[in-house]
């Protein structure tokens, strides 16, 4: 499991892209997502805000690269 090994040396929540803006967000959990992304964290020994971070950047990678790029907003 070298991956992991590896990965539970990384202090992910301090990662950045460089030349990437940062922009703070607030989002409501429920409170089982919370406790299962807490858990999640801890078994990889990242911080919360660090998984989310990974989880939707590996989500917006794979929809980004197989679906095409939206120009028009909807619903305001």
């Amino acid at each position: 499991m070298k991956g992991r090994e590896t990965l539970s040396k990384l202090d992910l929540s301090k990662a950045r892209r460089p030349l990437q803006g940062q922009k703070r967000v607030n989002v409501d959990f429920p409170t089982w997502m919370v406790e299962s992304l807490d858990k999640e964290a801890s078994r990889l020994g990242v911080t919360r805000p660090s998984i989310i971070k990974i989880w939707l950047a590996e989500r917006l990678e794979r929809s980004t690269v197989n679906e095409p790029v939206q120009t028009t907003a909807k619903g305001g």
